[in-house]
């Protein structure tokens, strides 16, 4: 089951995802759901020898969205991105995957392929800010946990109490505000 579409109308934020350069966030969406994390051998042999529970987490991002649900650590996501929007998260905080939510980020985690701590780890848009929209991400993604959509940044906008009726209905482009 790929990234729900309608995410961002079928989810509620449950936290959010702060980048250490105090301006920049990215929401995090839930209730989370058993998908292919959950059925994936080398992502439950993962969460066994860490002691950890595999549990519904939800999506990470807004515009450019990571349902760690789905997220099978496989990493494509990261090596196609030209610009470097994600990171490996466990690479900076080594922390379950729950426990991400509500943290503060660098960005300095690995964006490397194959640096990930192990197959618990999940790629995060920590730089959502920074995609281009190539969708270069969503093409490569097996379990499709990848969603990208401009159009997001009003749901962004408006969970973050920002968003301004006037400059929707405008003809120009709205700013980014986070």
């Amino acid at each position: 089951m790929p990234i729900d579409p309608d995410f961002p109308r079928n989810h509620q934020p449950i936290g959010r995802i702060n980048h250490a350069d105090g301006e920049h966030f990215h929401f995090f969406w839930g209730p989370g759901k058993v998908a292919e994390a959950a059925e994936n051998e080398e992502v439950k042999h993962a969460y066994e020898a860490r002691g950890e529970e595999l549990v519904p987490l939800g999506v990470s991002g807004t515009m450019v969205a990571i349902d760690w649900d789905s997220c099978v650590a496989d990493g494509a996501c990261i090596e196609a991105c030209p610009v470097q929007v994600y990171q490996w998260y466990r690479t900076e905080h080594d922390v379950p995957a729950k426990e991400a939510i509500n943290q503060t980020f660098a960005g300095t985690g690995s964006s490397v392929k194959e640096e990930r701590k192990d197959y618990t780890d999940k790629a995060d848009p920590i730089r959502e800010h920074d995609c281009i929209w190539c969708m270069a991400c969503v093409s490569v993604c097996p379990p499709q946990a990848v969603k990208v959509d401009q159009s997001n940044l009003e749901f962004h906008e408006k969970a973050a109490g920002t968003f301004n009726e006037a400059l929707s209905k405008s003809s120009a482009p709205p700013p980014h505000a986070h």
